[in-house]
């Protein structure tokens, strides 16, 4: 059996003579969390959609567990678990009978102490009516009916929209459980502490692009590091100015620098200073995101 679980060729969608995405190829194995990072318009929400033949491609094609989305969308559909970024709910119809209507789409049915666990833990009263939650319940809701089954995947876009820090934090605990279990999660998201909190390996998508896929570690580690090195003299103004290496600010005798290439070259232009100290900060994902769309955008190149 294929370690794919989700897979794209050349996935391209256009709205009239308006861009959604184009080209994308996108893989997702088993057993990950894939986060799927980029600004509102990017094109994360039509690439979900098509994943769940709610939108149709204009050319390309994507695979879910081998089998084609839009050919075979009812049975892939049976095992997924899918939180969409617009939810739409029965307003008249109770939380509870929402979710009884939901599982029963479900391949693999699910077990009431496990909904009623996910219902505790967000704080989810399942007999009042849709019309009486506000968008925070609204959204508990959709997590529930996602989780309550134990899917082989879950696809959820954008799920801690309109919840609160602690709750947000049960929602990301429930994906790392998934994940634990060996269960599959494409994670898409703006947030960019939670991508980094969660996710093995990230996808950046830029104006219907994917124009990059790493891992979270590796991408952190690649792009650039920050030094603050502290020099026994204080050097020119001018003395780090070398190939791939920039210098942010000093305070005194340290001097601040970010290196996008090997440490080999500021290490020995510092040590013509002496070095007192030297210490690496760590380097955000949300750095080195805009650091991509700064260089797409014809910025510096990070």
């Amino acid at each position: 059996m294929s370690d794919l679980v989700i897979e794209t060729n050349d996935l391209t969608v256009y709205y009239g003579d308006r861009r959604g995405i184009h080209d994308v190829n996108l893989r997702v194995c088993r057993g990950e969390v894939f986060g799927f990072l980029g600004p509102n318009g990017a094109g994360k929400t039509t690439t979900l959609r098509t994943l769940m033949d709610v939108i149709r491609p204009t050319s390309g094609r994507a695979t879910i567990f081998g089998l084609d989305c839009q050919k075979e969308g009812v049975v892939v559909r049976r095992r997924v678990g899918y939180l969409p970024g617009e939810l739409s709910l029965y307003r008249e119809m109770r939380a509870s009978d929402v979710l009884d209507l939901l599982a029963s789409l479900h391949e693999r049915k699910e077990r009431r102490h496990d909904r009623e666990h996910l219902c505790q833990r967000l704080d989810l009263d399942p007999s009042r009516r849709i019309r009486e939650f506000s968008r925070g319940n609204k959204q508990k809701v959709g997590i529930v009916a996602a989780f309550m089954v134990k899917p082989d995947l879950l696809i959820l876009d954008e799920p801690t929209s309109g919840l609160d820090p602690l709750v947000q934090q049960t929602v990301l605990e429930l994906v790392r459980e998934a994940r634990d279990e060996g269960r599959t999660v494409l994670f898409s998201s703006h947030v960019l502490s939670e991508v980094q909190s969660v996710c093995d390996r990230v996808g950046i998508i830029r104006e219907g692009r994917l124009i990059e896929t790493e891992r979270v570690e590796t991408l952190l580690r690649r792009q650039f590091r920050r030094l603050h090195v502290t020099l026994e003299q204080v050097p020119p103004i001018d003395a780090f100015a070398l190939e791939r290496i920039t210098e942010t600010g000093r305070d005194g005798r340290v001097v601040m620098l970010e290196v996008h290439g090997p440490l080999g070259s500021v290490i020995k232009k510092a040590s013509q200073y002496g070095i007192a100290d030297i210490d690496m900060p760590p380097v955000t994902l949300e750095e080195i995101f805009l650091a991509f769309y700064d260089r797409d955008a014809g910025g510096n190149d990070a």
